[in-house]
């Protein structure tokens, strides 16, 4: 696949938008911060949390220290909104810090592509709350979750 161009292209329908937002998970879920980065514009301009990236090689950066921090990550997406090249979904995932301290993060994400389907803008907003390993949801192996599991509504989240 051309680096250039990331199928769905917009504008989306419903189909479309809810494999945009799957294929965004499943990608996040490599922790792979180059891998994830080919999904966003050259110059893509973010806001995730208090830090604000506006190239690839930032977004590489972002990610490469998240996941340093964000250990065992687990991610779910969900669709919430979507209109012409736009789209809205809710989030959380699971993960511990060095000194086994887990958490799940909650948020919400606002994206936008341009014609060839790469995310030109993403605006997170994203809470940390600590949580017991026993009250865990997110249990699969690392990497792709698996079609089977239940997603955010299904878990009550």
């Amino acid at each position: 696949m051309d680096n250039e161009s990331r199928p769905p292209l917009p504008p989306f329908t419903l189909e479309t938008a809810k494999q945009k937002v799957r294929a965004a998970e499943d990608g996040w879920n490599t922790r792979d911060p180059e891998r994830v980065s080919l999904a966003y514009t050259k110059d893509s301009r973010w806001r995730n949390r208090v830090e604000f990236t506006v190239t690839r090689a930032e977004i590489v950066g972002l990610l490469t220290r998240k996941w340093q921090r964000e250990l065992d990550y687990r991610l779910i997406k969900e669709l919430w909104a979507f209109t012409g090249n736009r789209i809205a979904v809710r989030f959380a995932y699971e993960w511990h810090d060095d000194a086994q301290n887990w958490y799940r993060s909650y948020g919400n994400e606002n994206w936008e592509f341009d014609e060839h389907g790469l995310m030109a803008h993403r605006h997170a907003s994203i809470n940390d709350r600590p949580i017991k390993e026993a009250d865990r949801l997110f249990h699969w192996p690392l990497g792709r979750r698996p079609d089977d599991l239940p997603g955010l509504s299904e878990l009550g989240l």
